[in-house]
Formats: structure tokens, sequence, C-alpha cells
């Protein structure tokens, strides 16, 4: 009898490892928009040099929330406070399990009084969808905008939004051309208004490459216009539209981790969530990568300060996962870094391509060499012993290394070098995205994130979030 959801997909699998580490999903995809407009290489570059454009109308799911309740859900999920999120501000949210494992984080964007949208990936959605409709709520109403389908097959494809970032260091001279005057540059996460042809846009200040930048936003009709109209006030700065080959790589340089494992496949107290959960949903068919192989799932989820977001965490309320994350030492707990890989020991992995007498290495794509929904692979000292996880890797033009984010055991200094193990066990799993290979042992050191200078000193912010 086949599975009708995820509870009962779990049930029947016997082994929640092995059931997502052979998900035949296939790669993940950035929908619609295309792979490169130029190179990737270029594309990076120009984050960095002059000024890009990134196209993030698609790959994440809009969730809107309105209603006096609206803000009472967030405050009951998130271990973000609440006291001081005003219209026109935005906050990045992240809800955790009663254990207190993160589920995933994303923005919320407080665009009117009680009316908010999410926007991120799937599995924080899913929460936010499912706890709207069982918690009690009665002044709520929650409307679900699904990402873009990752292979339309030529079907016309339309969102609520479309939305946009102008980010690089020449990015405010377009922005300003683009709006016909001066734009304030307003706080961090702050949200406001300019003008584009003809149109009057929302926008949010941040950045992603170490400069002042804004994402962009307004309703889906638009989309072309808006989009050519920055494209041609870009064109004498230098912009670039970026292809979802490099947009993911940013947060290589920026140091957001995006994938994490959802923490929802144990618990008893979280069975009627995973009952409601559809069999094709994300947390079903989720694909689990890299050479760190457990038999309990449990091993794979991550707490708040495993991933950077100890700061957010916030005991001024009342929310799901609080009591558990009051009796966790946060000082004690894994911190977030960046691998920078060792140039030989990625070339010893590139020349196995061409390897004739052997299986060769697990293929290392450029720039976005991560092979599942959420990548973990061992990261292991002298002696051979885990002490973290090596959770997003690719390749960084600007940098010209192969990085990864990571989180390992707080003891450990920047400089030190350890080892990523490259590939999985037992000539790897049934993936699709997995062909026979051999482990490689890849020398590591340990270093900040973010990892880019430019980034960390410049723009305290530029962390922000791409591969959502």
């Amino acid at each position: 009898m086949s599975a009708k959801n995820l509870q009962e997909l779990l049930d029947q699998s016997g082994n929640t490892v092995e059931l997502l580490r052979n998900s035949q999903l296939g790669a993940y995809i950035y929908p619609v928009v295309p792979a490169e407009f130029t190179n990737w290489r270029r594309e990076q570059i120009a984050w960095r040099q002059t000024a890009v454009l990134f196209d993030q109308s698609h790959h994440m799911v809009n969730l809107f929330l309105k209603g006096s309740d609206a803000i009472k859900l967030i405050a009951d999920t998130g271990i973000n406070s609440v006291e001081n999120f005003p219209v026109n501000r935005a906050k990045q949210y992240v809800p955790t399990t009663p254990a207190g494992n993160v589920i995933g984080d994303g923005i919320l964007f407080h665009e009117e009084e009680d009316k908010f949208v999410f926007v991120g990936r799937a599995p924080v959605a899913n929460w936010l969808l499912f706890q709207g409709e069982r918690g009690g709520y009665k002044n709520l109403e929650v409307v679900k905008d699904d990402r873009s389908p990752s292979r339309p097959y030529g079907k016309a494809v339309s969102r609520q939004y479309w939305r946009f970032q102008i980010q690089g260091p020449r990015a405010w001279e377009i922005i300003e051309k683009l709006n016909g005057g001066p734009v304030e540059q307003l706080k961090f996460f702050y949200m406001g208004y300019m003008n584009i042809a003809g149109e009057k846009v929302r926008t949010l200040r941040h950045g992603m490459s170490g400069a002042p930048g804004l994402e962009i936003w307004g309703p889906y009709g638009s989309h072309e216009k808006i989009r050519n109209a920055i494209l041609e006030a870009g064109q004498e700065f230098g912009i670039e539209p970026c292809g979802s080959r490099a947009y993911s790589s940013n947060t290589l340089e920026s140091g957001w981790i995006p994938s994490p494992l959802p923490a929802i496949y144990t618990g008893e107290e979280l069975r009627s969530y995973r009952e409601w959960s559809p069999v094709d949903s994300y947390e079903a068919t989720n694909a689990l990568a890299g050479s760190f192989v457990s038999d309990d799932i449990e091993d794979y989820y991550l707490n708040p300060w495993e991933l950077g977001y100890g700061s957010f965490v916030k005991f001024d309320h009342d929310f799901i996962g609080k009591d558990a994350l009051q009796q966790i030492d946060g000082a004690s707990q894994r911190k977030k870094v960046t691998l920078a890989w060792n140039a030989q020991d990625v070339t010893d992995i590139f020349a196995s391509l061409v390897d004739v007498e052997g299986p060769g290495y697990q293929f290392f794509d450029v720039p976005n060499a991560n092979y599942g929904s959420s990548n973990y692979d061992a990261v292991v000292d002298a002696a051979g012993a885990v002490v973290g996880l090596s959770l997003f890797t690719g390749y960084s033009s600007n940098e010209r290394r192969a990085l990864s984010l990571a989180t390992v055991d707080p003891q450990i200094e920047l400089g030190t070098e350890l080892k990523v193990i490259w590939g999985e066990p037992n000539g790897g799993s049934r993936k699709v995205t997995v062909q026979p290979h051999k482990q490689k042992e890849v020398r590591v050191i340990v270093s900040p994130a973010p990892y880019s200078e430019v980034v960390r000193k410049d723009y305290p912010g530029g962390w922000r979030r791409v591969g959502l």
C-alpha cells in the first residue's frame, strides 16, 4: 500500500537516513532563470567589481500572513523577538522544533499593519502553514504562493511578485539613475519605495556583496518592464544579469548556510505535522548527500548556534522550542566557519575526471558543488575524529578558491588545518546525482564566515540570504 503522507512513508521505509540518502529527486534546480547570461565567472566577478542583477522571482515560496493574529503566529513559532518589528521592517526569521532544532530560515517582510510576507524555502513555509491552520488563530489568513516549477517545460509561469536585487559597488549609482534622483540609504533591513520606469516599487535595504544594495519587488505583470529598465540603466555601470548557476554561489563569500536538514523527522510531538505533510513534500523527497553518515537522523539536526543564529535567540516571548533552547549553553556549541580548500587536493579531484584507471572522485561541479538538497560532509582532525560538518560547497572566482560553509567544534581556532571527506562511503548512494567513486581527503583551513574580507569589514549585513 502506497504511503499517503510523510509519516506513512517514514514508517514504511524503516530507516529515515537511508530513505533520504537514496532520494531520486535529482539536482536542486533554480527554475525559469537561465543558467548563465554571459558566463558564471563573469557574473560572480560583477557582484564584487561592478554590479549585478539577481532575479529571485521564481525559486522561493511567498507565504502571505494577514490579520491581527499574524504577529502572534510569528512570535509563537520563531526564536526572534517581535518587540521591535514595525511596518516597513524585515527580519530573518528562524523557527525551531520543540527540541530546539532548526527547521530552516527565511525573511519576513512587514509590509502593512497586520500584513506580513514570508519569503524562503519550503520547510519554513510549510511549518507556518501548518501552525496557522492548527494553532487556533481566529483572525488569520494564510495564502501560499508556491515556488515556480523546477521544470516548467515551456508552460507560462506566474507569481504574485517579481523580486530582484541590485548589488555591487556601483549598485547605488544605478538605483539613483532609475529613480531619477537620490534614494535614501535606509538602515539595514528597513523598507521603502523608489520609482522605476514609471512604477512605484517596494524596496529593502541590505547588501550581499560588500556594498549597499536593494531588494525590490512588485506585481509580477511588470516583471519584464522593470527588468529591462534596470539592465538599460545599468549598462554604463557594467551591470551583469546573474544566471541561476552563479546565483547560489554568492553565499560562499557572504557566509549564510542555506539548506540545513529540517529537523522534523522524529519526535512524537511532531507526528501530526508529518501526517499533515504530503508524500511529495520537500521534506519527503529531500536528498541527503555527503560523507557524513549516521543511522540516526537526529545526528543531522542543527541548533541555532551551530548555524550562526545564536544572537537571534530571545527569551522575551514564548515560542516552540524555548524550553529546550534555555537548557543549551551557546558557548559550548559548534560554530559557523568557512573552510578554504587546499588547491592541490581540489586539483586532484578535477584530474580524476580524466583518470582512465579508476572510478575517480565524486564530481565537483562549479561554482556550486552540492549534489543533494541538504549536504553533510564530515570534517575531521589529524586523528580522524569528526569535529564538524561541511554544509555547502563550491567555488568563488573572486577568491580563486574552493570554499565550504561549515559548523565545527568551538575550541577549533581560525587558521587550523582540518580535512573534509569528499564523496560518499562505499562507492556512493543511489542518488541520481552520484556516480561510483572513491572518497578523497581534502585539506582545509578554518577561516572566518563571511570569508570575503570586503563583506566582513565593510558591510556587516552582507550575509544576507541568496540560495533560498
